[in-house]
């Protein structure tokens, strides 16, 4: 990981490490476009009355039904088993990027709550700049507010009269 404090005093120390953690990310990228484009996972209902096949993003491709059990089975009871199987399908979908691209050395970034969407954007910004921005102000520099802050500092809002 950059130590971007030291980067900011030796730049050639600097651009290099950087360089080096963007050819690992780029690398893990790489392997997660692999999984997303060539990876299916097929999940079964507990009952076996039915599967699911995902695609390697998580996103459902097919349903199957196994025999006509689920048929004897109650609406919900079917509708219950059915979101179980979605979610279980996804949840191991995703797993398979998430052992590619776990936690971010660099910025802690779980990459498996961004690609699911559980993770906010203004968050995700604020991991990613946050290495760089803590190096600044390591150094004195002023720095500006992370992105879920309002206003900058020393930035008051005066009334204003109309006339």
């Amino acid at each position: 990981m950059t130590d971007w404090a030291a980067a900011l005093n030796d730049a050639d120390l600097g651009v290099e490490q950087a360089l080096a953690d963007l050819e690992r990310e780029k690398q893990k990228l790489r392997e997660v476009s692999k999984i997303w484009q060539e990876s299916t996972t097929t999940v079964r209902a507990k009952d076996n009355s039915f599967s699911m096949t995902f695609d390697g993003r998580g996103e459902l491709k097919e349903l199957s039904f196994h025999g006509s059990k689920y048929r004897s089975l109650a609406p919900a009871q079917l509708a219950h088993q059915i979101v179980a199987t979605l979610q279980q399908g996804r949840a191991e979908a995703m797993a398979k990027v998430e052992s590619v691209m776990g936690t971010s050395s660099m910025t802690g970034l779980d990459f498996s709550a961004v690609a699911s969407g559980e993770i906010d954007p203004i968050e995700m910004v604020n991991s990613l700049l946050g290495p760089m921005i803590e190096g600044l102000d390591g150094l004195g520099l002023e720095v500006p507010l992370s992105l879920d802050e309002t206003e900058p500092k020393g930035d008051t809002k005066s009334d204003k009269k109309s006339g």
